[in-house]
């Protein structure tokens, strides 16, 4: 198998322009779809968004999944459904979920860098801690924003330590993909 399988097992990086247009709107969808999968809580919902960002970082490389995540925030911006309950237009950028919506697109950068860097699913301890560092990213930049909100405590009171489970899980399961792919590609080489 060769070192770009590795990073890139579903071909998405090395797709044509047409076949990258695809993944994006698959992406974008995959998206809105796992910010409809919530457990309500305040101020913040714990959904699936980040095991989706993480994972469109890991599969799409951190240029592509930086930018199917952005397409994804641009569009819920200008007011379509596609945040946590529905939300769009321009109040969930300026209300308490804004640090953790700017963090997607950095999470999605750093665990592409991450995983093509070998942090993938051919080494299944390393995928964990690049899944665990994207969520730490998310959590920590929107706990920023929270705490000049709320103050610090309250921010990690209600915007952190509550995320931590779930962060772990996520990071296990976006971890398990990568390791199943990095196996399908594997036997198919």
């Amino acid at each position: 198998m060769s070192h770009n399988q590795a990073h890139d097992p579903l071909g998405v990086q090395g797709a044509g322009r047409i076949h990258q247009l695809a993944w994006i709107i698959g992406g974008v969808v995959a998206l809105a779809v796992s910010s409809r999968i919530a457990i309500p809580m305040v101020p913040v919902p714990i959904t699936l968004q980040t095991l989706a960002v993480t994972l469109i970082g890991a599969l799409y490389g951190w240029r592509l999944g930086g930018l199917t995540v952005g397409v994804w925030l641009i569009a819920a911006a200008l007011g379509l459904p596609l945040l946590s309950d529905g939300a769009g237009g321009p109040a969930p950028f300026t209300g308490a979920t804004a640090g953790y919506l700017f963090a997607f697109p950095l999470a999605a950068m750093l665990v592409g860098v991450l995983t093509a860097r070998g942090w993938n699913g051919a080494r299944p301890g390393l995928a964990m801690v690049a899944m665990l560092l994207g969520n730490g990213l998310c959590l920590t930049l929107g706990a920023a924003w929270l705490a000049a909100r709320i103050g610090a405590a309250p921010a990690l009171e209600a915007g952190v330590i509550p995320f931590l489970p779930g962060a772990v899980i996520k990071s296990a399961m976006a971890a398990g993909v990568l390791v199943f792919l990095h196996r399908m590609a594997t036997r198919r080489a």
